[in-house]
């Protein structure tokens, strides 16, 4: 009888948790991976209030933060505790709708503060390799393997010197390389022009490109990368397949390179640089400067590392 007693708040919680699994299955239509999730995350939760000596309805905030306080010293992610937290504040909206609590103890929880991933950024040299790279095949190939060449390091040089995103560069215009060797006019998100300075270099490796694209095809087209395929340019997977290609060839982890991160590279070299912040977020197509301020954050972290690794007294104690 006495055991009865005592694992009676542990059913009472379990009664709570399958009334609000119910309740998301039968008026919000939550799917079967959702309804386990929240089962689990939510029965942890209330394996902890019991070993706190507390139950569902007696949780008040301080529970739920020793509850966060303990995902974070068993090393659960930001982004995961977040989630278990984004349950248990709906559970107790349910429990307070319900008139089961009176007040909402999860109402003035902080969720878990996200740390935005730094993106990953090739140096100066790394980039000059992928060049090489790609210069080396122009030379040894002919006909069309060699206009694919002379493509992607048309690819290379234009990502690596204005920045465009890949989805921006693989459907530019021949119209937008028409002013010259100083600018391009790109439709970025939205459909929002700008207009972006080009490097003697990149342009130079366009003009190459396209002499050798209009010795080999007669067939006229708007597109400065045409493709047969349905959108009638080069498509982004392609390029990237392309890339990692070179990349491999030219040393490195498939993984480590991308249109994406040499986006990246041009933001942050330019930025080590000391260009303004500002030129820097307009070259990008960033409606919000904060978007452009993290490539600020690579710059620093990188000469935390360089103190911490190379200074003396950073490894004094």
């Amino acid at each position: 009888m006495k055991n009865s007693d005592s694992n009676e708040p542990a059913r009472r919680d379990s009664r709570l948790i399958e009334r609000f699994l119910e309740m998301m299955s039968a008026e919000r239509g939550a799917a079967q991976n959702t309804l386990a999730a929240y089962q689990r995350d939510l029965s942890a939760y209330a394996d902890f209030l019991t070993a706190e000596g507390a139950d569902l309805r007696g949780a008040r905030p301080e529970h739920i933060r020793n509850y966060l306080a303990s995902l974070d010293a068993e090393g659960i992610k930001a982004s995961s505790a977040a989630r278990k937290l984004s349950a248990i504040r709906q559970f107790h909206n349910f429990l307070y709708g319900e008139g089961i609590l009176r007040e909402n103890p999860a109402t003035a929880i902080d969720a878990p503060r996200l740390r935005r991933p730094l993106p990953k950024v090739l140096n100066p040299e790394d980039v000059t390799r992928l060049m090489d790279v790609a210069t080396s095949r122009i030379g040894r190939l002919k006909g069309k393997a060699r206009l694919k060449a002379l493509r992607l390091h048309c690819l290379l040089e234009l990502i690596y010197a204005t920045g465009l995103r890949v989805s921006e560069l693989v459907s530019l215009r021949k119209q937008a390389v028409a002013r010259g060797p100083q600018f391009i006019l790109v439709k970025g998100k939205g459909g929002r022009e700008r207009m972006v300075p080009v490097s003697k270099t990149a342009f130079t490796a366009v003009a190459a490109y396209l002499a050798a694209l209009q010795a080999e095809s007669e067939e006229e087209t708007p597109w400065l990368f045409p493709s047969h395929g349905d959108q009638g340019h080069l498509t982004r997977q392609h390029f990237a397949l392309e890339l990692k290609a070179l990349a491999v060839e030219a040393g490195f982890d498939a993984d480590q390179v991308s249109p994406h991160v040499l986006r990246h590279a041009f933001a942050s070299h330019l930025l080590a640089g000391g260009a303004d912040l500002r030129a820097v977020q307009q070259m990008l197509g960033h409606a919000d400067i904060a978007t452009t301020q993290i490539y600020t954050h690579v710059q620093t972290d990188r000469l935390r590392s360089a103190v911490e690794t190379h200074h003396p007294l950073a490894k004094s104690g």
